[in-house]
């Protein structure tokens, strides 16, 4: 299939790791021209060799999402850098883990600050670009967690809850730009994040710890996702292949909850 990404601009937040970075590659394999937004900027020339390597163009901008003017910031760096924005990939993003009852407000604000607010300053930076190309895709990574909550995850459901419901309610005012805005819900994948709730397990590791396996249990597909699973489909999204799609809010989960 022919995902016609050549040359696109694509930008991805949280594109230094996990979901972001490999989202990153697979969009250089097709050829994108790429906006690696991370606060994280540690490694980020390594992340731009290896996506030049795979066939993209790629810049690093330093983004903290939770400041609206350094988003704006991203938005004219886009514009001097590119003159243009095709692709929107809004995957910046922190866990919470806790009894909601145990925690408390200083533990929740990083959490509401990154994935709801860090979302919507990213999205109000970007979006007008796309409004006057009468053209875009936008993908918001929520998170299977919105639809279905899970215990010890309160404040992170809410918050990607949020970006259910914003997505869904923004694709209503894009839709007559021609700009298609859509939420993935990924279930566990195997980020970095997301192995550091697990203990730091390797790869090796995985089949034989016991907490992996238990988690497996609750998936027909008897695995949890890898984040080539979830940057699939934001690559397909951001394709004209999708091009009759949007204010979906599209589970990408093994068929959890279903076994």
């Amino acid at each position: 299939m022919d995902l016609a990404l050549q040359e696109k601009v694509v930008i991805i937040t949280g594109g230094a790791s996990g979901i972001g970075r490999e989202t990153a590659r697979q969009m250089a394999r097709e050829g994108a021209r790429l906006i690696i937004a991370d606060r994280d900027t540690d490694n980020i020339e390594s992340v731009l060799e290896e996506l030049r390597d795979l066939g993209g163009t790629a810049e690093a901008f330093k983004l903290d999402v939770r400041d609206y003017e350094n988003c704006q910031q991203l938005a004219a760096f886009a514009r001097t850098t590119f003159g243009a924005v095709h692709v929107l990939v809004a995957s910046a993003g922190v866990m919470e883990n806790s009894f909601f009852l145990d925690s408390k407000p200083d533990a929740w604000d990083p959490v509401i600050g990154i994935n709801v607010l860090g979302l919507l300053n990213v999205n109000h930076a970007i979006a007008p670009i796309m409004v006057e190309q009468n053209s875009g895709s936008i993908i918001n990574v929520a998170s299977e967690v919105a639809k279905v909550g899970e215990k010890r995850m309160a404040v992170y459901a809410a918050s990607k809850g949020a970006v259910v419901s914003f997505t869904k309610a923004f694709s209503l005012e894009m839709g007559r730009f021609n700009v298609r805005v859509n939420a993935i819900c990924p279930a566990i994948t195997m980020t970095p994040m997301t192995t550091a709730a697990f203990g730091g397990i390797s790869e090796a590791e995985r089949l034989t710890h016991p907490h992996y396996l238990a988690a497996t249990k609750l998936y027909p597909l008897g695995r949890l996702g890898d984040p080539e699973d979830i940057a699939a489909m934001i690559t397909f999204l951001a394709s004209p292949q999708s091009s009759w799609t949007t204010g979906q809010a599209i589970s990408v989960n093994g068929g959890f909850g279903r076994s």
